[in-house]
């Protein structure tokens, strides 16, 4: 456990020490300000509008900001996780420091659940940075807490599910551009699997689309706990970082 912690931090350290952990923050806090603004804005427009023709029922806050705006941070980070798992194991081909890491006193799976542990770090930090824009909803409405923190439950176990997918993505070569490039293009397609079958209800609709990490995500959204979504996001992290450390076998068997 003591070797995951400090390669963990290695890499935190490695994001922190280069412009790219600031610049991903900037970037998911620019657009994520600009969605919240959106969805306040258009909040209070349709209150007004609601209130100058009698009423009707009160709109919820978690309902017409927090969970679009939630769902849109979800969106978001179909970019950022190609852009932190690139450069996880590519760096280190492209440096030569892969041989370094390899004959280190440290297992596989201590360096896979290592980087994988830092860049989730990362996103966890990046994710903040939406936090400060929720939190203004509570000082000046009455969310509910729970649906929210499902919610953010939901974005954390879809990232680990990416960011694995992408760190196995990242054994496979020496370039960035490449990496980050076929990582994007993974978990784009794990995105849009069910658009592809919102009109089939056949049994291999069914199939292709319990494969998107949409679908699981929605019930979290909901702020709905679902078993099914929760083994499914814990399975593919377990199965991307089993094939990692089978790619990181052949690395050993050809250095």
């Amino acid at each position: 456990m003591k070797s995951i912690l400090l390669i963990c931090q290695k890499e935190l350290k490695s994001y922190f020490a280069s412009p790219i952990a600031y610049l991903l923050m900037a970037f998911f806090g620019l657009i994520f300000g600009f969605g919240m603004f959106t969805a306040t804005r258009d909040f209070v427009r349709f209150s007004f509008q609601m209130q100058m023709q009698g009423g009707g029922a009160p709109m919820s806050v978690n309902e017409q900001i927090i969970r679009p705006l939630l769902g849109f941070g979800s969106t978001i980070s179909l970019f950022l996780v190609p852009m932190i798992t690139m450069r996880l194991f590519a760096e280190e081909k492209r440096s030569g420091t892969i041989e370094l890491l390899l004959t280190s006193p440290v297992t596989d799976t201590q360096i896979i659940v290592g980087k994988w542990l830092g860049a989730m770090l990362l996103y966890l930090c990046i994710l903040l940075m939406s936090v400060v824009n929720v939190a203004l909803l509570f000082a000046w409405g009455k969310p509910d807490v729970a649906p929210v923190l499902v919610a953010y439950l939901g974005l954390l176990l879809q990232a680990g599910c990416l960011l694995a997918i992408g760190e196995f993505i990242s054994t496979t070569t020496r370039n960035q551009i490449i990496a980050g490039g076929v990582t994007f293009f993974v978990c784009l397609m794990l995105w849009l699997l069910n658009w592809f079958t919102s009109f089939d209800s056949g049994t291999l609709a069914t199939i292709v689309n319990y494969l998107s990490i949409v679908t699981h995500f929605d019930n979290f959204a909901k702020g709905v706990i679902e078993t099914k979504d929760v083994i499914f996001y814990l399975s593919m992290i377990f199965f991307a970082l089993f094939i990692t450390s089978r790619s990181m076998e052949s690395l050993r068997w050809r250095s």
